[in-house]
């Protein structure tokens, strides 16, 4: 479960700069006749920071932001996005393209937590090595088939009964529910839920009907979710958020489900099996609509506005 924590949280951060104030300036009274002194025009090397005017040090950041300007002009790959595996190139008429990225140019992993499993049971050293083998294969039978698989180095996965299969959405509903009461347990001020997914959760956490957890009877899970079918609408729906990034576009691909193949995932090892059961028009993607219904959730309570 703390694993699973970690692995949603991310930081980030910005700079900041402190004003210049100039110091008063204190006229001398002058008795005799007064001596006209030449004005430099110059701030002398060595001088106080005080003398320095303030126009000067905007036109310094006048300067850079015009380089940065030209920067971007002479460079179009800066605003050019790339898919996973490629990477931007002008080429002669300063057109921006992206092409296949060289494997051996992706930063080298810090750890085995960074390799990744391929579905032709290849370990790769980091996603950035997969991808652009991936891109390497584009148009061939090897390229076609070839998906992220899971996190982690490969290893031997069991077979999915059918029995177990049967059983994979009761115990995956229940486990999804509680990551999320976790979740809201430890999120005093690390922003690991929204404030609109805290209400929503904070009505479960509350609910003295809640299945608390444990390892129960497939019976047991059963019949809580036929009595608490309104507690697991909004974790399905949430899982479906969490995993849909690589775009943001609605459906989960083969490489988006990839992070439920891990040792925290109850019964990791049909995870592939059921979810290809749910692509029902087999288009090799996965609609909200097909994951709900995966997940016993009814159609007139498939809501597009819970996975924001």
């Amino acid at each position: 479960m703390r694993l699973w924590i970690v692995f949603l949280v991310c930081l980030a951060g910005h700079a900041m700069a402190a004003p210049t104030e100039e110091e008063p300036v204190v006229e001398e009274l002058v008795t005799e006749e007064p001596v006209v002194e030449e004005v430099e025009t110059e701030t002398e090397v060595g001088a106080n920071p005080v003398q320095v005017e303030v126009g000067e040090f905007d036109e310094a950041i006048e300067v850079e932001e015009e380089e940065e300007v030209v920067a971007a002009a002479d460079n179009a790959c800066l605003t050019h996005h790339c898919k996973k595996g490629k990477v931007c190139e002008i080429d002669e008429s300063n057109t921006p393209m992206c092409v296949c990225q060289d494997p051996s140019t992706c930063p080298i992993a810090e750890g085995e937590f960074e390799h990744v499993c391929g579905t032709n049971n290849n370990t790769y050293d980091t996603s950035c090595h997969f991808f652009a083998t991936k891109c390497a294969l584009e148009g061939t039978k090897k390229g076609h088939k070839l998906h992220l698989d899971y996190i982690g180095p490969c290893k031997l996965i069991e077979s999915c009964l059918d029995s177990e299969l049967t059983e994979f959405p009761l115990r995956m509903r229940d486990w999804l529910k509680n990551v999320l009461v976790t979740l809201y347990e430890r999120d005093e001020e690390n922003n690991l839920l929204t404030e609109k997914q805290k209400l929503r959760v904070k009505k479960i956490y509350e609910n003295e009907k809640r299945l608390q957890a444990g390892e129960h009877t497939l019976d047991l899970l059963a019949l809580d979710f036929e009595k608490n079918y309104n507690m697991y609408i909004f974790p399905v729906h949430w899982q479906f958020g969490q995993l849909d990034q690589h775009p943001v576009d609605g459906y989960l691909t083969h490489s988006e489900l990839a992070p439920l193949r891990a040792p925290l995932i109850p019964m990791e090892h049909c995870t592939t099996r059921f979810f290809e059961t749910c692509d029902s028009d087999g288009d090799k993607y996965i609609a909200l609509e097909e994951w709900a219904n995966c997940f016993g959730i009814k159609e007139q309570d498939v809501d597009k506005s819970l996975i924001v």
